[in-house]
């Protein structure tokens, strides 16, 4: 189901939470917000969408670390209900995609509910006091041609990091439901 994430609700307190990845590893908010804010994507290994992105997203991500931002990635569906979502799958596309950030499990999908997270991708940037500036889409190639495109996440991105607001005028990211137990 092709869903849109919300508008941004600015100044949004993010909640901290501390979730592990495939390897047992815990990453927290606290523990991952850069000098400059954080982004955290609630993203999936079986989305279309999330494929159709995933190397632009990991340059991306590269990039905004560069910058002073955190990076986490969050994967809230249910993967006993969807097997490709598994912690042992999401290890793989991990490595397939060259991720240098977290790529945690939200086994009891309670971190996706407290955000509010309702597509693959589903993008929040935040500022250096963990409010939420960013709620929009990676860019505007969607599903096509990944090489002319505005780069509409990196350049919020850099707004928050030298102003602490995000745009006001931002477009939601479409993907697919999360997928709920």
């Amino acid at each position: 189901m092709l869903l849109d994430s919300p508008v941004c609700d600015f100044g949004w307190k993010a909640p901290e939470f501390s979730l592990a990845d495939p390897d047992g590893n815990v990453y927290s908010v606290a523990d991952a917000m850069g000098t400059n804010g954080l982004l955290i994507a609630f993203i999936c290994n079986h989305c279309p969408y999330v494929q159709a992105i995933a190397d632009r997203f990991s340059t991306d991500m590269k990039t905004l670390q560069d910058m002073g931002f955190g990076v986490l990635a969050v994967m809230s569906n249910d993967y006993r209900y969807i097997h490709d979502d598994s912690p042992r799958f999401m290890k793989m596309f991990a490595e397939r995609y060259g991720f240098t950030f977290p790529y945690l499990v939200d086994e009891d999908q309670k971190v996706g509910r407290a955000y509010g997270a309702v597509c693959t991708p589903d993008f929040f940037g935040l500022n250096n006091i963990s409010e939420l500036q960013y709620r929009g889409r990676l860019d505007d190639a969607k599903m096509g041609n990944p090489q002319v495109r505005k780069t509409e996440l990196l350049d919020a991105m850099r707004l928050i990091a030298e102003t602490g607001n995000g745009p006001k005028h931002q477009t939601p990211s479409i993907g697919c439901s999360i997928k709920w137990s």
